[in-house]
């Protein structure tokens, strides 16, 4: 006995996509950067050292002495002298009282002329440590004040290109039913 009989077929529908890829390009720029460096600003300041030599009693050593001091040594070298002076003539007066005891004239003579012999000898002037010295030591002051950098950036934005992409939907194939009754 045939029954009948319902056939059914189908056919899938095919679906296709057309992708095109977006394209994006992106670029930074460098910055834009101007520095300076200002120079730092150096204040110096110096007191010079003093040296002092005194050598005046060196250079009276050798006779060469100032006015002042030769004018006081040869008045005091006077009063000397003159005190001697009548301190002789005072004793030559004692003698001279007493002319009883002998050749008291020419003992006097022989006295006043009698001279006694210069010694020779080697003499060394100019004793270093005769020198009178003074030192102010001097200083020396440094101040640096440091300049702070000049800074400009600026920064440059980034260049963007965006090119979306695309999706196409295609129907490559329809779907489809047939239905069939067979006997």
């Amino acid at each position: 006995m045939n029954i009948p009989r319902l056939q059914i077929q189908t056919t899938p529908a095919k679906i296709g996509l057309q992708v095109t890829k977006p394209i994006q390009e992106i670029e930074q720029p460098r910055a834009t950067l101007n520095l300076e460096q200002p120079a730092a600003i150096l204040e110096m300041s110096t007191t010079r050292p003093q040296l002092s030599l005194d050598t005046t009693e060196n250079r009276a050593d050798i006779d060469m002495k100032s006015v002042f001091r030769r004018t006081a040594e040869n008045a005091q070298y006077g009063m000397q002298k003159v005190q001697e002076g009548i301190g002789r003539r005072a004793q030559e007066g004692q003698q001279l009282m007493k002319i009883e005891n002998g050749a008291i004239i020419a003992d006097i003579v022989k006295q006043s002329t009698e001279r006694p012999m210069a010694e020779l000898q080697v003499k060394f002037v100019g004793d270093r440590t005769k020198i009178k010295t003074d030192i102010t030591a001097g200083s020396l002051d440094i101040n640096v004040t440091p300049q702070k950098p000049i800074i400009d950036a600026q920064i440059n934005k980034p260049i963007h290109n965006y090119t979306p992409g695309k999706v196409n939907v295609v129907m490559e194939q329809y779907g489809s039913i047939d239905i069939d009754w067979k006997v």
